[in-house]
């Protein structure tokens, strides 16, 4: 009888404590907000003494992960509010964050070996935050909710921290052409609950998004046409997370909807993943790091006007959970590299990209190096040369070097992974010297970091 009347205290209290929680949204404040989730870490280990009687008669069902190993990976990722950022004078950050995880070791171009997407021809839209201070919402964006820029501890950049329940919105996209791809960087707090709603990224057509975006999760007449791609970590302690992809006639009722559990989304082993759409007309595909989780011949409907993204967060658990994204690159197109290598002379891209300072080539560029080694296998007596070059950040001195490094990297990379032959491949790199647009936005510099393939 005691020990029934004592776990009953507990829980009240617990629930009179969890009223009385403070979201915290500036940065300036997350040493108050860590000494919150300590105090309510220590709430639940009275909680899970009144439950360990309980979980005898049931299993294991409801049993907690050890604190103390918990509050140490936790640690591991926390916002930074005093971290600032260094790039190199070629990356920003919508180049240099791809695939960084706290925890488990950084991919190679060859553990991307199934990695077959290639980003759209022309880049449109970059969003790194790098204009945002920390704490604020971001200029570009709106939502019904909150949210605020911060950085990661263990990652480069800004991110953009989704708040509650709500929808949100960058204000900057506006129309979505039959071929395009969106990728974006996605991470979660080291201890998120398996109970905490998933975060669905909105491609639709609404008829002034302007006014109606707050409207997508409720149906209210809008006749909202669209897609909607869920993504879940596993919950801590899980083997992998779980995607769902819903089509809408209208908002009201879905006409397709799948579930699949997806390998890549781990927690806490693996919480930041990046995530890759890719239209081609009808078709879509969707990866979680190099996983392909679906690819779909008769997703989007050709009739219907494609004019807005969003993110929707079904709500958190816990307070402590939350959602981050950054890095958002939205490109336009649909490369053609045999016909533009071969019958016009030259190919330019976008999608092999390197790390901060470095001439190393990230492994998400598999894709791009896959579709031109096979022109080129296709075609054994066409020689190319390889031309490295950069946006105008930083030093032309240093960018020059930087940019002829990097050809040699494209080189290397052809001949020992993909089998093309040396006496095939000349390098050169051209640094800031000719860019192929204003280097006056973050999307005009993002289009100037490209390698180009001319045909010799």
């Amino acid at each position: 009888m005691y020990k029934k009347i004592s776990i009953l205290v507990v829980l009240t209290c617990c629930a009179l404590i969890s009223k009385s929680q403070i979201r915290i949204n500036q940065p300036s404040r997350v040493v108050e907000r860590q000494a919150e989730n300590r105090a309510n870490r220590k709430v639940d280990q009275a909680v899970d003494k009144g439950f360990d009687k309980v979980e005898e008669g049931i299993g294991s069902l409801f049993k907690k992960k050890d604190k103390k190993a918990n509050e140490e990976t936790n640690s591991k990722k926390v916002e930074s509010a005093d971290k600032t950022k260094t790039s190199d004078a070629d990356n920003t950050p919508s180049e240099s964050n791809s695939n960084t995880s706290v925890t488990s070791g950084k991919p190679t171009l060859i553990s991307y070996s199934k990695f077959d997407f290639i980003p759209g021809e022309k880049v449109v839209a970059v969003e790194d935050f790098s204009q945002d201070a920390i704490g604020d919402f971001p200029a570009k964006w709106n939502t019904n909710s909150s949210g605020e820029v911060v950085t990661i501890a263990g990652t480069e950049g800004k991110w953009l921290m989704l708040g509650p329940e709500g929808v949100f919105y960058p204000e900057f996209v506006k129309q979505l052409p039959e071929n395009f791809t969106l990728e974006f960087n996605l991470a979660t707090t080291s201890e998120f609950s398996f109970y905490s709603g998933s975060l669905r990224t909105v491609i639709a057509e609404l008829a002034d998004p302007a006014k109606t975006f707050s409207n997508w999760k409720w149906y209210d007449g809008n006749k909202a046409k669209g897609l909607e791609l869920g993504l879940h970590p596993s919950g801590a302690g899980g083997n992998q997370g779980s995607a769902s992809f819903d089509i809408f006639e209208n908002q009201a009722e879905s006409i397709m909807k799948n579930d699949k559990n997806i390998p890549a989304f781990r927690i806490p082993d693996h919480n930041v993943v990046k995530v890759s759409i890719w239209r081609q007309k009808t078709r879509l595909r969707l990866y979680v790091d190099d996983f392909k989780v679906w690819d779909l011949p008769r997703a989007f409907n050709p009739a219907t006007n494609y004019n807005f993204i969003a993110f929707s967060n079904q709500g958190y658990h816990r307070e402590e959970d939350r959602f981050y994204i950054s890095n958002l690159r939205l490109a336009v197109g649909a490369p053609d590299t045999r016909s533009k290598l071969i019958t016009e002379g030259k190919f330019s891209t976008t999608g092999i990209l390197f790390d901060v300072n470095s001439a190393t080539i990230k492994p998400e560029s598999f894709g791009v190096l896959k579709d031109i080694s096979n022109v080129l296998t296709e075609n054994s007596a066409v020689k190319v040369k390889i031309i490295g070059h950069t946006d105008a950040d930083g030093d032309d001195v240093a960018n020059l070097s930087l940019s002829q490094k990097r050809s040699e990297s494209v080189k290397e990379a052809l001949s020992k992974d993909f089998g093309i032959d040396k006496s095939r491949l000349e390098t050169d790199g051209k640094g800031e010297s000719q860019p192929a647009t204003p280097n006056t936005t973050p999307e005009g510099k993002a289009n100037n970091r490209r390698v180009e393939f001319v045909k010799l």
